[in-house]
């Protein structure tokens, strides 16, 4: 319990509780509308926003947050309006995104090593500033599921019936892409780029399995979310690993284990 009593570590406590409130709101959503590759695409973009803040000088969290969103919305456009090629196009994005902010990466001077954190994630090392801004993001995120729940709601199991009732599901579509972009944001600064689709997509899963709706299944996520999060961060403590690599193992051994325990009870 020492461990508790470092600033550092009240800090990443506090980034898991809000970074997991995101993820089991926005994550149930995302699976059950079957937007992970979306919301991967999405991730990867996000790098270009990182490469453009460091290659201008600007404050790096907000300007990877307005790249995300100005990504996310051109790939909800296309997924909408172009199914057929959507899976491509999103892939070219995914990538360019990514190459883009490499390119403007090696053209800054000099070389940051805080980059590594933006792959791998670097929750001991967040921030008051960050906590803040995390929290603006959830409160914005909670807010915006609250009022649109009833949409949200069918369009995520009927979308034509949604539709059909005159609810507006191209615009609920990309309020919820825009809400994963935002939850990508946040969550990179716990598990990184490449890491942050597990935690956005792994607590959902689980919580699926014993849900009865979609608000009980967004609160077990967030529940799986803020375990694999703290039982993580221990063991990076406890073993030095890296912190976000620890958090996705967690997860993913979870994961593992209730899949083979549902397949042993068949």
């Amino acid at each position: 319990m020492d461990i508790l009593t470092l600033p550092f570590m009240q800090n990443a406590l506090a980034a898991s509780l809000l970074a997991s409130i995101a993820c089991g709101i926005v994550g149930t959503l995302v699976v059950l509308n079957r937007l992970v590759f979306l919301a991967g695409g999405v991730a990867h973009a996000a790098y270009g926003g990182v490469g453009l803040a460091f290659y201008c000088g600007l404050p790096v969290l907000p300007c990877t947050l307005g790249f995300t969103l100005g990504s996310s919305v051109l790939m909800s456009t296309i997924a909408r309006k172009y199914k057929e090629k959507a899976d491509t196009v999103i892939g070219v994005l995914w990538a360019a995104g990514m190459a883009f902010g490499i390119i403007l990466i090696d053209l800054t001077p000099g070389y940051n090593v805080d980059l590594m954190s933006f792959l791998f994630g670097s929750i001991l090392t967040v921030s008051s500033y960050d906590l803040w801004l995390m929290f603006g993001l959830d409160i914005f995120i909670l807010g915006a599921t609250i009022v649109a729940y009833p949409g949200l709601l069918s369009i995520s199991f009927d979308a034509e019936y949604a539709k059909s009732r005159g609810l507006p599901a191209s615009l609920l579509h990309t309020l919820l892409v825009c809400m994963a972009a935002l939850s990508i944001v946040m969550i990179i600064r716990v598990v990184g780029l490449i890491l942050v689709i597990a935690l956005l997509t792994i607590p959902p899963f689980i919580a699926e399995r014993r849900a009865r709706n979609l608000a009980g299944m967004m609160a077990a996520a967030i529940f799986w979310s803020m375990f694999f999060c703290i039982i993580g961060l221990g063991l990076a403590y406890w073993f030095n690993l890296t912190s976000g690599a620890s958090i996705i193992a967690v997860a993913s051994v979870t994961f593992f284990l209730m899949v083979g325990f549902e397949q042993l009870r068949k």
